[in-house]
């Protein structure tokens, strides 16, 4: 029997994540992609709180019409590392969270690394 799509994530979530762990000098950048939409988050697993979030949902990005949504990704990367360099976070453990690093996860990924976020 084969495993369905969400349970084969889940497998590599869980692989992944037993790996990676954030602290607050190095909080874990968490991705989450639906069909339409794509977030993010920087995570202190420590406390378990988030520290900055993004998402697509955002007004000044869910206001730009005509979008392909591998550019949205794009915009949702920018936006996590300016907040993030607002509030201090140079260094981040990138979690893909079972999705494959190819199209938007990269994209999201390229343009965190060139708003100034290391990983």
């Amino acid at each position: 029997m084969s495993l369905t799509k969400l349970e084969r994530r889940t497998r590599i979530r869980q692989r992944i994540r037993k790996d990676i762990f954030g602290t607050a000098d190095c909080p874990r950048l968490s991705v989450f992609r639906s069909n339409k939409q794509i977030s993010v988050q920087l995570i202190n697993d420590l406390s378990g709180i988030t520290l900055v979030s993004a998402s697509s949902l955002i007004k000044s990005i869910s206001e730009k019409k005509g979008l392909k949504r591998i550019e949205q990704a794009a915009l949702v990367g920018k936006l996590i590392a300016e907040r993030a360099l607002n509030a201090g976070i140079k260094t981040v453990v990138f979690d893909r969270g079972g999705y494959l690093y190819h199209g938007r996860v990269k994209s999201l990924a390229d343009a965190a690394r060139e708003g100034g976020l290391k990983f």
